[in-house]
This record gives C-alpha cells, structure tokens and sequence, in this order.
C-alpha cells in the first residue's frame, strides 16, 4: 500500500462526511426513533431479523461525531447534539443488561461521547455501570468473558466491548475490574489470534475446568478461517487495550493483526467477508471490515515508537479512507439510504450481505472525523 497522502484527501474527506451527515438527517426525518442493523436493497426500514441489538449505540455515536466535527459551527453543532441525546437517552437501561457481551458497543458510541462533549457526572456513572456490569460475565475457570450464545463460548468482537470494563476500573480505582479485562484480553490473545496474526472468531471451553476445547465461528467460513471483520475487531479492541493497560503483549497483538490485514488485503485496502473463503465468493467484499480497520489504524499508529512504523499504519489507514470514498460511497444512487455500500452483516443467515451496515457507517465516520482533526 501507498505510504504518502495525497493533498485532496482533505476535500474529499470532508466531502465523505457531509454526506454522511445528510443521509442521517434523511434517516431521522424517515424514520425517527428508529435504530436501524443493515439495510435491504439499500432500505433501512424491512422487515428483515436483527438477530441481536448490539448495534443501536451506533446510530446516536455517530451523531456525537458529527457534534464534535461541526464544533465552530454553533447551530449545526446544537442539532446533532440535541439528536444524539434523544437517540442515546432510551439505551440508557440497557447498563443493566447482563444477557449481552455488547455494552461497550452500546456505551462507549454514546454515553462516552456524551460525557467527553459534556463532563456530567452523571453521564459518566452509565457508563461506570455499564462496565460493571459487562464484567460480570467473567468466566473464573476459563478467565474470558463469554459471549452471548453459550457459557463455553468467547469471541473475538468481545475485544471491541473489553474496553468498557477497562475504562471503569481506571475511573474507579477498582484493580478487581482491571484485572478481568487484562485476564480476557490474555485469554483472547492466546486462544483466538493465532502465530501469524489472523484470528478465530469463537473459542469453545470445557465449563468444568476451563480447558480451551476448539475453535469455531458463527460468522466466518469455516472454523479455522479468518473472517475480516473479526480480525478488524481485534486490530482496534487489543490497540484500546494496550491503551488502558499499557500492556506490551496487547500492542504487539494489535501488531500482529495490523500487519496480518496489510499483508493479506487486496491493494484497496478492503478486504474479502473471509480470507480462507472459496474463490468463487470471496470476491464479496465487506468494507465494514476495512472501516475498523481504518479507524483501529489511526488509534494504533498514535502508540508506536517507531516513527517509520507508525506514518505506515498512519498512510495505510488514510488510503483505506481515499478508496472507501471513492469506490464504495453510495453518493450516485439517489434511492440508497445508507452512507457505505458493501457491507456484510451475516453471510450464513442471507442478511445484510453487500448492503450498508450500521456499524460500518460509524467507523467510516469516527475514521474520517479522527483524519480530519489530523489533517
């Protein structure tokens, strides 16, 4: 990949972000109070399965963005902070929700950010709460957090939710919490990334002692392939987790995975749904999956010392940005409600496959708002 900026990626990151703006606005003014997953032929409104609510903290997250973004601009900035309070204020109960491994997702995207804008204390408590919570789905014998789908399964997205329970232990003091998220991140590390930096989705656990069984996945092709998004989670989650813990076993695992995308991608930056996956489909795409990367890359170049390193994950992550712009932007199909085309929710299920999908369109923002404020 290409190691230098060009001078109009300013513009047409700006451009990208206004975009992104309006096809929110046109969502809101839709379809209010809707917290939409993935569209069908480009429609966020269908009757389509959810699955799970781990995403509704992205659609508000990405209006704390768009604040943040239009700071000098009072009356724009006052609108999409009026937005994200309405659209983050009913996820509220869900701090006490310990059925899911997703309330980093839920929280981190909104009440987090509403605390950064806002420094109310008692913002700040939901999101402490939220953390506690999530940490009581430790697992002692196996040390992970389990996932949502069974007591013996880990995941490699709960890397993108860990950082929740990290947050509260440092705003707390609490060493009990910090040492569950360290114990997770160690056990995710030895389990689920493997020597050359790919990455299982699911790890399976005996429950009675704790013994690692198997890998397997709900998403990826095949157990023992590596499904992009998930290596995308575990690029940005063990970057956050060396952010809070200063672990280096974390930054060289965000490393690995980081050097493992760049190796394995195509020369866009935007990878395959699978890499292991059969010739005939891995031509599908999932720009979700280049979306964390771009925005886990922006994070992770921020901690290297190696200033050479650093600028190639710092370049790596700018041109990821330039070709979702210009290749994938759903700008010239007026019908298209979303903000990213080429998206993949759940391959095995049918849903959400080649379409926009929220959590692709809140990384594509938090990227472009994080290059912006750099440029």
């Amino acid at each position: 990949m290409i190691q230098f900026i060009y001078d109009s990626d300013e513009e047409l990151f700006k451009s990208a972000m206004g975009f992104a703006q309006r096809q929110v606005r046109r969502l809101i003014e839709n379809h209010p109070d809707f917290y939409p997953m993935y569209t069908s032929g480009g429609k966020w409104k269908h009757e389509g399965p959810a699955w799970t609510h781990w995403c509704d903290g992205f659609l508000p997250g990405m209006m704390w963005l768009f604040h943040r973004h239009a700071a000098e601009d009072k009356a724009e900035a006052k609108f999409w902070m009026e937005q994200a309070i309405r659209y983050s204020k009913p996820l509220e109960a869900r701090k006490t929700d310990a059925d899911v491994h997703d309330l980093g997702f839920i929280f981190f995207s909104t009440y987090h950010r509403w605390y950064q804008a806002t420094r109310d204390p008692a913002i700040r408590e939901v999101v402490l709460h939220a953390g506690k919570t999530l940490a009581q789905r430790f697992n002692e014998e196996g040390q992970y957090l389990r996932s949502f789908v069974a007591e013996d399964s880990i995941f490699i997205d709960i890397m993108m939710n860990v950082g929740i329970i990290f947050y509260a232990a440092r705003e707390m003091n609490d060493r009990k919490l910090r040492d569950i998220a360290v114990r997770h991140c160690i056990t995710t590390r030895r389990f689920l990334v493997r020597g050359d930096g790919s990455t299982a989705h699911e790890g399976l656990f005996d429950l009675e002692t704790g013994e690692f069984l198997r890998e397997s996945t709900q998403q990826g092709y095949r157990p023992d392939s590596c499904w992009s998004r998930g290596l995308a989670w575990a690029l940005y989650g063990f970057t956050t987790a060396y952010q809070y813990s200063r672990d280096p076993r974390f930054l060289h695992t965000a490393e690995a995975c980081v050097d493992y995308y760049i190796t394995h991608t195509p020369s866009d930056g935007v990878p395959p749904w699978d890499y292991n996956a059969p010739p005939e489909n891995r031509m599908l795409v999932d720009t979700s999956s280049a979306a964390i990367a771009a925005a886990g890359m922006l994070r992770l170049c921020r901690h290297i010392s190696d200033p050479m390193k650093g600028h190639f994950y710092w370049s790596t992550a700018i041109h990821i940005l330039r070709n979702l712009c210009t290749k994938y932007l759903a700008t010239a199909d007026a019908s298209w409600e979303g903000v990213l085309k080429g998206g993949v929710y759940h391959i095995h299920k049918g849903l959400g496959v080649d379409e926009s999908v929220m959590w692709g369109e809140y990384f594509f923002v938090e990227a472009l708002e994080d290059a912006l404020r750099v440029i």
